[in-house]
């Protein structure tokens, strides 16, 4: 049976409409940084997912090719996600699209090293000539958050994070926000094929247990 996240880890990948607070473990992940307007037609976030997919995809049938990886298990790529900002912001200004510096990853299983993910790279470039030195490999420990699952356009996120707002306040936490620690998103539809109003996207943030 193929590995899928998303059913094994249904904790972080099936929230509920209402928040709730979370622990999240270490991960490993592809990652592209970039700026800019993630909508921008041909820009650098949208070129940064182009880069993404084919070395996750090319880890993913490693199997079948000379590189076999130690501990390997067929698995579902999983959702693509994106860890967001602004200068001077707590937090992120949804209106201002323009001012956004993100990383833009996809979760590794465990097994993956970054000597694979390099591997990866070069075949990419090899077989597609797709230039992937942006591509990197890092671990995030993102810890205590609070998360929701919105659903609907991604211009009417800032009704689910005010609802995380209030829950947080309620239960006793803040938010956390740090130069490490960014607004959340977890893509769980595919835009080229659902109707804004179905979008499922997943959004945490870093939270802390206020001092009493």
């Amino acid at each position: 049976m193929t590995f899928d996240f998303k059913k094994e880890f249904k904790e972080l990948y099936k929230p509920g409409k209402e928040p709730e607070i979370i622990e999240v473990p270490k991960m490993n992940f592809l990652a592209v940084q970039g700026k800019g307007d993630p909508n921008e037609v041909n820009g650098e976030y949208q070129r940064a997912i182009n880069l993404l997919y084919p070395v996750a995809y090319t880890i993913r049938m490693s199997y079948k090719s000379d590189r076999q990886i130690p501990g390997y298990f067929k698995y579902v790529v999983p959702p693509l996600e994106g860890f967001w900002w602004q200068d001077g912001v707590k937090g992120v200004n949804l209106q201002r699209k323009d001012a956004f510096s993100w990383i833009s990853v996809i979760r590794l299983p465990d097994f993956v090293s970054n000597d694979d993910v390099e591997w990866a790279k070069e075949e990419v470039i090899r077989k597609k000539k797709l230039d992937c030195s942006a591509v990197k490999f890092c671990t995030i420990d993102e810890g205590l958050s609070v998360q929701i699952m919105h659903l609907g356009p991604f211009d009417d996120e800032h009704f689910s994070v005010a609802k995380m707002d209030e829950f947080i306040a309620n239960e006793g936490y803040e938010k956390d926000f740090t130069d490490t620690r960014h607004h959340h998103e977890i893509y769980l539809s595919d835009v080229r094929k659902v109707e804004p109003e179905k979008y499922k996207t997943i959004i945490r943030h870093p939270v802390r247990k206020k001092n009493v």
